[in-house]
C-alpha cells in the first residue's frame, strides 16, 4: 500500500443504518477512493447523539437488522481492503437496532454478586455471537468509567458501579465473552468519564484529579485491562489539566495523555481509538476541515472514530505525520483486523440471533441482580391482608396488566389501579379511590435511564408518592436506574423497597415469583444512594 492508503485506514466514518440511498453511495465512494480502514454504525441520523439541536424523531424500522445485513455486504464488497465493522452495541445490538436481543444494562449487571460474574462473561459472549450474526467485529464497549458522580448525565447506567475492583473484573469479563466468540472489545473512556458533570456529546467535561488520584481510582481498571492484553483502549473527550500542564484539552488531542501517560508510563501498545470526533466537545475547535482528524491522530489516536472530513484529514496527515508513526497506527490495526480472521477468504458467516438463549440469560442475572433495599414485613402480613381486601396493586406508567402486576394479581385478587400518563389522570381520585386499602403495591417503571428532568418523572407522580408512602403502608418494587430511588419523597418510610433495575419481562416476572414465594434477595447495590 502506499502510505495514503494506509492512512485511509485510520478513519471510520459513521454510517447510518436507515439512511438514504444517496448517502448510503457516498460512503461506497469514501470506501472506493480512500480505502477506509472500517465503519461505525449508528440507527438514524436522527438517533445520533448530537442530535439536540434539530431535535428531528426518530423513525423506528422493523426491519433494521436485515437493512445492516445487506449494508455490510454491500460495503465490504465496495473495499479493496476487508472493512472492520463497528459498532457501539454496550448492551446488545438492541442499543441501536430494532427488533435484536437486549441485555441488561451495566449497572444492572454490578448489581450481581462477584461469583456471579461468569454471567458477565456470558453477556459478552452473547452480544459478540449477535454482532457476528450481522456481520461486526469490533464492540466499542464496555465502559471501564467508575460511577462516583450520581449527577454525571451521560455514563450512569453504562458503567458497572462505583467500585473499582468490580469495575475492572466485570469489564474483564465482558471482554473475555466477546473475545472467545471472536470479536474485539474495547475500554472506554480513558483516562475515566465516571466523575464528569457535563455531557461530553454537547460540551467539554473537565477532570480536577491529580495522576496519584487517578491511579489510585479512574485509572484501575484500564491499568488491570493493559495487564490482561485488552483489544483496544477509546480516550474520552474530557480535559484533564493536572496532566496537560493546566490547559482545558480534550484527552482525544493530548498527547500528554495518550502518548505520555498511556503508552510511555502505563506501557500500552495496542490500539487506541477516539471517541466520536463528531462530538461537540471536539467538533467545533477548528475551522479547517481534515485539522481535527490530524490533531487526533498526532495526540495518538489509531483510529479515529466517526470522522467527518475524510479526504482533508488523509492529506492533513500525510503532509504532517512521519512514516514511522503512520506504519504504527497501520500496524496496530491490520493485527486486530487479522484477530478477527477478517482476511481468511472462504469464511461463512454461521450465526443467527437467539432470542431464546437472550432470555434465558437475562433471566439469570434478575434472580442474582434483583436488590432488597430495605424491607419490614412478613409475607405472612401480606397475605392476611389479601384475604380481608385489604391491600392493592398500583403502577405507575404501565398499565396494571404488566407481567409484575398480572402475576401477584392472579396469586392474591388485589384491587388494580394504574397511572399510564398523567396527562388524563385524577391524582386526588387516584388516591380517594385507595383510601379504604391500608397495605399498597406500588410499581414505579422510571421512564427513562438517564437522569435528566429527573429521569421524566412526572412531579405529579412524585408528590402523589409523598403522601401515600406518608399515609399507606407501602411495598415498593422500582424497574429502573437506582439513582432514581433519592428522588422519591418518603421512600424510607415504606415497609419494603426493592430495586429491580430492568423492566424486561424476565425481571418482572422473576420480582413478582420472589414477592409470592418470599424468597431470598442476591443483587448487591453497585451504587451508593441516600433515600428519604
Amino acid at each position: 500500500m502506499t502510505l495514503e492508503h494506509k492512512i485511509g485506514q485510520f478513519f471510520f466514518p459513521a454510517v447510518f443504518i436507515n439512511d438514504t440511498e444517496e448517502n448510503i453511495q457516498a460512503t461506497e465512494e469514501l470506501i472506493r477512493k480512500y480505502n477506509i480502514g472500517g465503519l461505525t454504525f449508528f440507527h438514524s441520523r436522527a438517533s445520533a447523539a448530537t442530535n439536540y439541536e434539530a431535535k428531528q424523531k426518530i423513525t423506528f424500522n422493523d426491519d433494521s437488522y436485515n437493512r445492516l445485513k445487506e449494508l455490510i455486504v454491500r460495503y465490504q464488497k465496495c473495499a479493496s481492503t476487508p472493512l472492520l465493522m463497528s459498532i457501539d452495541a454496550e448492551w446488545g445490538l438492541a442499543m441501536r437496532v430494532e427488533k435484536t436481543p437486549q441485555y441488561p444494562y451495566a449497572i444492572t449487571l454490578g448489581a450481581l454478586p462477584e461469583n456471579k460474574k461468569d454471567l458477565v462473561y456470558e453477556v459478552g459472549k452473547q452480544i459478540a455471537y449477535d454482532l457476528k450474526s450481522a456481520g461486526i467485529h469490533y464492540n466499542l464497549a464496555p465502559l471501564a468509567d467508575i460511577n462516583n458522580n450520581p449527577d454525571n448525565p451521560v455514563i450512569g447506567y453504562r458503567s458497572f458501579g462505583e467500585n473499582k475492583e468490580k469495575v475492572a473484573d466485570f469489564a474483564l469479563e465482558y471482554l473475555r465473552g466477546m473475545s472467545d466468540a471472536g470479536v474485539l472489545g474495547c475500554l472506554k473512556h480513558f483516562p475515566g468519564h465516571g466523575n464528569t458533570s457535563v455531557d461530553s456529546h454537547l460540551g467539554l467535561p473537565v477532570l480536577e484529579e491529580n495522576l496519584e488520584q487517578l491511579l489510585a481510582n479512574e485509572l484501575y481498571p484500564f491499568i488491570k485491562g493493559i495487564k490482561n492484553g485488552i483489544d483496544s483502549i477509546m480516550i474520552g473527550h474530557l480535559a484533564v489539566p493536572a496532566l496537560n500542564e493546566g490547559k482545558n484539552t480534550s484527552a482525544t488531542l493530548s498527547k500528554n495523555i495518550i502518548q505520555k501517560l498511556l503508552r510511555e508510563q502505563l506501557g500500552y501498545d495496542g490500539l487506541v481509538i477516539s471517541d466520536a470526533l463528531n462530538m461537540h466537545s471536539v467538533s467545533k475547535l477548528f475551522d479547517t476541515k481534515g485539522q481535527l482528524e490530524w490533531e487526533a491522530f498526532h495526540a495518538g489516536n489509531d483510529v479515529l472514530c466517526f470522522a467527518e472530513n475524510v479526504p482533508e484529514g488523509i492529506q492533513a496527515i500525510l503532509e504532517n505525520a512521519t512514516e514511522k508513526r503512520i506504519n504504527e497506527s497501520f500496524n496496530r490495526i491490520w493485527k486486530c483486523k487479522e484477530k478477527t480472521g477478517l482476511f481468511n477468504s472462504g469464511t461463512t458467516n454461521n450465526f443467527s440471533l437467539n432470542f431464546e438463549k437472550a432470555s434465558q440469560l437475562n433471566k439469570q442475572i434478575a434472580q442474582y441482580s434483583i436488590t432488597k433495599i430495605q424491607d419490614h414485613i412478613d409475607f405472612e402480613t401480606i397475605k392476611n391482608a389479601s384475604q380481608e381486601q385489604n391491600i392493592a396493586l398500583l403502577s405507575f406508567y404501565q398499565p396494571t396488566n404488566n407481567d409484575f402486576s398480572a402475576m401477584i394479581q392472579a396469586a392474591l385478587n388485589c384491587a388494580e389501579c394504574n397511572v399510564t400518563s398523567v396527562d388524563d389522570f385524577d391524582f386526588s381520585a387516584i388516591e380517594d379511590g385507595l383510601d379504604s386499602f391500608e397495605y399498597l403495591i406500588i410499581s414505579l417503571f422510571v421512564p427513562k435511564a438517564k437522569p435528566l428532568n429527573r429521569f421524566e418523572i412526572d412531579e405529579t407522580v412524585l408528590n402523589t408518592l409523598e403522601k401515600l408512602l406518608a399515609t399507606k403502608k407501602c411495598l415498593i418494587y422500582v424497574f429502573g436506574n437506582p439513582y432514581a430511588l433519592p428522588l422519591i419523597p418518603n421512600l424510607s418510610k415504606a415497609l419494603r423497597v426493592i430495586e429491580v433495575y430492568q423492566d424486561f419481562k424476565e425481571f418482572q416476572i422473576l420480582a413478582a415469583h420472589q414477592f409470592l414465594s418470599d424468597t431470598e434477595y442476591y443483587g448487591q447495590l453497585p451504587v451508593q444512594i441516600e433515600i428519604q
